[in-house]
């Protein structure tokens, strides 16, 4: 018999400081920064945002995202054998120890189960799924965490409006199990890192340390790629598993800029009443966009058992993914 992977449960978390866009756009002009909500909602999307807090590290979202996806899934922390993190904003510099292996301390894991971080900026979350699901197809691993985690206010250049207006911090995740049914119906994967300049993490080094490390996009750019290359990759996990796109229920897009993603949508013939958004309020939180779209819409009622659902990213590197998962 067919072994499979399927999604038993679904969490998230966003930290409790909400950022509208006229409190950002007051925050930056106390720096001589001109913007406002209608030139950020035009061009993007987004209303408002939430930031973590000082204190907060990414383990903690992280920790608190899966805390309600076990819950949903009906385990406990320790039955647990595998924890994956999708994030660009680990706890520590260097990225160990890993984020996963924080948040396996701080769920009280102690059976010794793997743990580790993948790094695909935005599309870290369909990377981080993809690979959960080879390795329960495999027998290796039965309930498996697959997390999107990021706190991006902290890599930041507050004098660019044309990035900063756009990113905000959370985190998702959801319980992957081994099962007899079909869950995860295909999933894939790309990357080119000849466009890795459009898209990426700027600074200087100097004696061994990042200073002034912080985001930069070319806004245009990613925008030119990132349409043709969803649709594209949306198309190979359909044919792969044998599927159309009339056979989607809902699409559950990275949430990076409301444009890209109805953009995506026409190109794969789906009306925008099948797409589940939350750019507006939660802005672009990378690897963590999808997996806390996903867990809104199915605490919501919108997405049921049963339902085909399209998740898709692009990301720094540049990365690109698709999963087509049956919930």
């Amino acid at each position: 018999m067919n072994l499979y992977s399927k999604i038993a449960g679904t969490g998230s978390y966003l930290p409790p400081k909400r950022v509208t866009n006229d409190e950002l756009a007051a925050q930056l002009a106390a720096d001589g920064i001109e913007t406002s909500d209608e030139w950020i909602v035009s061009r993007s999307g987004i209303s408002a945002r939430h930031y973590a807090d000082a204190a907060m590290q990414t383990s903690d979202l992280a920790v608190a995202a899966s805390k309600r996806a076990l819950e949903a899934a009906g385990l406990q922390a320790g039955d647990i054998d595998l924890i994956v993190v999708a994030t660009s904003t680990p706890d520590f510099f260097g990225g160990f120890p890993s984020t996963a292996c924080v948040v396996q301390n701080k769920l009280g894991i102690k059976n010794g189960c793997a743990a580790f971080d993948v790094q695909a900026v935005c599309s870290g979350f369909v990377y981080g799924l993809t690979v959960a699901d080879a390795l329960i197809k495999s027998g290796a691993h039965k309930n498996v965490l697959v997390i999107g985690a990021e706190i991006f206010s902290r890599i930041l250049d507050f004098k660019d409006r044309t990035t900063c207006v756009l990113f905000g911090d959370g985190a998702g995740a959801v319980v992957l199990q081994a099962s007899r049914e079909p869950g995860i119906l295909a999933g894939k994967l790309h990357a080119d890192g000849s466009y890795g300049d459009i898209l990426c993490m700027r600074g200087s080094r100097a004696d061994g340390v990042v200073r002034d490390a912080f985001l930069y996009m070319d806004g245009q750019a990613v925008f030119k790629l990132a349409v043709g290359l969803l649709a594209a990759v949306a198309g190979e996990v359909l044919s792969a598993a044998g599927l159309e796109s009339t056979d989607v229920d809902w699409l559950v897009p990275h949430q990076a800029n409301i444009r890209i993603m109805q953009s995506t949508a026409k190109k794969l013939k789906l009306p925008l009443e099948k797409m589940v958004s939350t750019v507006d309020q939660h802005g672009n939180t990378s690897a963590a966009s999808i997996p806390m779209a996903l867990d809104l819409a199915v605490r919501d009622g919108r997405i049921k058992a049963g339902h085909n659902v399209m998740m898709e990213a692009v990301g720094g590197g540049f990365t690109w993914g698709a999963v087509l998962a049956r919930m």
